[in-house]
């Protein structure tokens, strides 16, 4: 991020956007060629990019925290909720994490790339504190303004609820990947879950 006038600076160069770019261009590159997270090295990628290993190491203490940076990089924006129902949020919301998932079975890097980040602990807590909490939030956020709007009982675990809308579209993506992620499929599973949990009377 560019520092703004009213911004402290860190002490020393600024950082090169250019040259983030190109480390992050050089890691998924290499990537694509077959190269694993276990045998990528900060030399190989400095190497690819065109910069000094020290370039890397000022942005990042090592290859983990490179490897979420990446990770967040090839992520779609968070989706922007329409704010006119819980209905209508928690759609798009779903719509958003169907479209994820049909770029993660049409990208063999992606796919590969997700699948070896699972063997490393740090990394993957380290993406499920930037990328997939910060996600789960904004469900949770559309469900409060839902039981605030009289559209969802007041009594509901709203944690366990939002797990009930974002269970199948993530069993279609990670655990049945063959099965189908057709459009209208966010609908579906909203109306069915809300069906349950509407106030009575």
């Amino acid at each position: 991020m560019t520092p703004t006038a009213d911004a402290p600076r860190s002490p020393g160069r600024p950082r090169s956007v250019r040259a983030d770019e190109a480390i992050i261009e050089a890691t998924l590159d290499l990537l694509a060629e077959g190269s694993t997270i276990e045998a990528l090295s900060i030399e190989a990628i400095a190497s690819r990019a065109g910069v000094g290993k020290a370039t890397i190491y000022r942005r990042w203490p090592g290859k983990e925290e490179l490897f979420v940076d990446l990770l967040r990089s090839v992520e779609p924006p968070d989706p922007v909720l329409p704010g006119t129902s819980a209905r209508d949020d928690l759609v798009a919301l779903l719509e958003s994490l169907r479209q994820r998932g049909l770029a993660k079975r049409t990208s063999a890097l992606l796919h590969n790339v997700f699948s070896q980040m699972q063997l490393y602990p740090k990394l993957w807590e380290a993406y499920h504190a930037t990328v997939i909490e910060p996600r789960r939030r904004i469900g949770l956020d559309a469900l409060r303004r839902g039981v605030a709007a009289g559209e969802i009982r007041a009594d509901v675990d709203l944690e366990l609820l939002n797990d009930l809308f974002v269970g199948p579209l993530l069993l279609r993506t990670v655990i049945r990947p063959g099965a189908t992620l057709e459009p209208g499929l966010p609908e579906q599973v909203v109306d069915a879950v809300l069906d349950g949990v509407r106030p009575k009377g």
